[in-house]
């Protein structure tokens, strides 16, 4: 199932939501027609199993190195950038999907996770409030990841750590 994930977010980042087919995805994975249906009968659970998918991935990629937070965040947001891209792109067009089809909002619950180690995380660094400064880190990080990958900031010279290092320095300061 990880091979049918791993096309459909392929799909999704290349061609965006409209070119998320059963069909498409069974080709994209080089499978015979009808096995991405098979495994997610729906389209919703085609979208869910992307989300997991997506979630899974990422989560095995933050490893916050206690010495060094700043630079570990740094370094996650240029892979995010750069060698994930992809990854990144498809969970910005899973959430845009959800804002027009709300039985999709339950799927994108997966990144709870991100705001909870976010939590951990502010309270660890002395935070007065972690759940509101978690938060408060949370969309600075996915600001500045929507900022650099399509917004205004793509046109700038590609991310790097150090520049992204002294920008989560800044939101670290509780």
């Amino acid at each position: 199932m990880a091979a049918l994930a791993d096309a459909a977010i392929h799909l999704v980042a290349t061609k965006g939501m409209r070119g998320l087919t059963h069909r498409a995805v069974d080709a994209q994975a080089g499978l015979p027609e009808g096995s991405t249906s098979a495994y997610f009968r729906t389209r919703k659970a085609l979208i869910e199993g992307l989300v997991r998918r997506l979630a899974e991935l990422e989560q095995a990629e933050v490893q916050l190195d206690p010495a060094d937070v700043a630079g570990s965040i740094a370094g996650v947001l240029e892979r995010w950038l750069t060698t994930g891209r992809e990854r990144t792109l498809a969970r910005y067009a899973c959430m845009l999907e959800a804002t027009h089809h709300p039985e999709l909002r339950g799927i994108l619950e997966h990144g709870i996770a991100p705001r909870e180690q976010a939590e951990q995380l502010a309270a660890a660094l002395g935070s007065v409030d972690p759940r509101r400064d978690g938060g408060h880190l949370v969309a600075f990080l996915e600001g500045l990841l929507f900022y650099r990958l399509v917004g205004a900031g793509s046109t700038l010279e590609p991310a790097n750590r150090d520049d992204l290092k002294i920008a989560v320095e800044k939101a670290l300061r509780f």
